[in-house]
């Protein structure tokens, strides 16, 4: 089975999509050519003088912080419940109900211009005025021989305003109407189909252009739209919705709670968050798959909070086995003995780099002689994540953060050690 892809509120790592992610579990072990690790840091020393390749034995996918989604299915598997798994990996978190919409960033139109296909109840909305006008009766007949319009385009304006148009096939674009402010297209319950540059995708809700800076003209796509309609084109871009019930349901509250946790802290004046991996993967209409609707009904308006407020619930593919800590006070490290089952390829793995790409990357070192671990955060396996790492060679040394290490060289987390040859 394939790993979820995790987001990046939910790792530091951007992940592939869940259907590509290759795996390759690696077996564990360090090979020390200096002096015991230090019990307090995890301090390490290798001496790589004349070695050509060295191995990175690994473990989980991500940061670690929050719910490990591979863990969420060891934990249902075991018998664990949604409420169970939520309070094993959120400890001292609160259920709570919320409703209400979400404004978010639609990143693939890029373009200014916002592009629709028809579709029945078709409006636009002026959102200085409130004025609702009704589209496809305007652009009926609209074409020379009496054609229907097959597209329909919001444009920004200079003075503020947008532009209303519809276009007819082979006569190009006629303007409507001109809105006072920024404007949004809506169908009633009908998802709306939106026309980029690199093809079509569907959502629920409302699609609006949104002013970024007071007195200019570029706009951001951004989907106005309820925030369980929302999951439902989240859920399954982020756990294999083929997963135990428990499993998907607990990524649908925790998906859910960060969606509110944006919308209380907004990334912009014109929307929430984001739809790739920067905020959570969202696919819209086109994405939602049946078993996901339904956790996503069973735990409807469901999310957990923390002096009540929305808690801040990141979750990564897989945590090696040991969750780390966050931001927040539930989000510990603790062990994890869910994380492990037999389906999870991430649990732990090993990539190989040369010696020569480590020189090249960082060429003040010169020819490297020593790899030197400086601290670690103390939890699990070789006293755990990587929190800063040493290069040091004939030219010199640099000293980075494990994330800077990880993140240079594409690892998958950086609780990882080090083995020569």
């Amino acid at each position: 089975m394939n790993p979820p892809r995790p987001s990046r509120h939910a790792r530091l790592l951007a992940g592939l999509l869940v259907s590509g992610l290759a795996a390759s579990a690696g077996s564990l072990g360090l090979l020390a050519t200096a002096g015991p690790a230090s019990a307090a840091t995890g301090k390490h020393t290798w001496d790589v003088s004349g070695t050509t390749t060295l191995r990175l034995p690994g473990r989980g996918y991500g940061h670690g912080h929050g719910m490990s989604q591979y863990g969420a299915e060891g934990a249902a598997r075991e018998g664990l419940d949604v409420d169970d798994i939520l309070a094993f990996y959120y400890p001292g978190t609160t259920q709570t109900q919320v409703g209400g919409r979400l404004r978010v960033l639609i990143s693939d139109d890029t373009d200014n211009r916002l592009v629709v296909l028809p579709v029945a109840r078709l409006a636009v909305r002026d959102l200085s005025t409130g004025e609702r006008t009704p589209l496809l009766a305007l652009g009926a007949g609209l074409g020379s021989r009496g054609q229907d319009a097959d597209r329909y385009r919001l444009r920004p304006l200079a003075d503020g305003g947008t532009e209303v148009a519809a276009h007819v096939t082979g006569e190009g674009w006629s303007v409507l109407l001109r809105t006072a402010g920024d404007a949004q297209l809506g169908a009633a319950d009908h998802p709306i189909t939106l026309v980029t540059d690199d093809g079509q995708a569907t959502y629920r809700g409302k699609l609006r252009s949104a002013t970024v800076t007071a007195g200019e003209r570029t706009r951001d796509t951004v989907n106005v739209v309820k925030v369980d309609d929302y999951l439902r084109g989240v859920v399954p871009r982020e756990i294999p919705a083929s997963w135990s019930a428990a499993a998907v349901q607990a990524q649908a509250v925790a998906a859910r709670t960060y969606a509110v946790y944006e919308r209380e802290h907004p990334r912009s004046s014109a929307y929430d968050l984001c739809d790739t991996t920067s905020c959570q993967v969202y696919g819209g209409y086109d994405a939602e798959v049946a078993a996901s609707d339904t956790a996503v009904a069973e735990t409807a308006g469901t999310i957990l909070t923390y002096d009540g407020a929305a808690a801040f619930t990141q979750f990564a593919s897989s945590n090696g086995g040991w969750s780390s800590a966050g931001s927040a006070p539930y989000l510990v490290a603790e062990k994890d003995p869910y994380d492990g089952w037999s389906g999870n390829p991430v649990h732990t793995w090993e990539t190989t780099v040369s010696v020569a790409s480590l020189e090249a990357r960082w060429p003040a070192v010169g020819d490297l002689e020593k790899v030197v671990v400086l601290d670690r955060d103390g939890h699990g396996r070789w006293k755990g994540r990587v929190l800063s790492i040493r290069l040091v060679g004939s030219g010199g040394s640099v000293t980075m953060s494990g994330d800077t290490f990880r993140s240079a060289l594409g690892l998958r987390s950086t609780w990882f050690t080090v083995r020569l040859g």
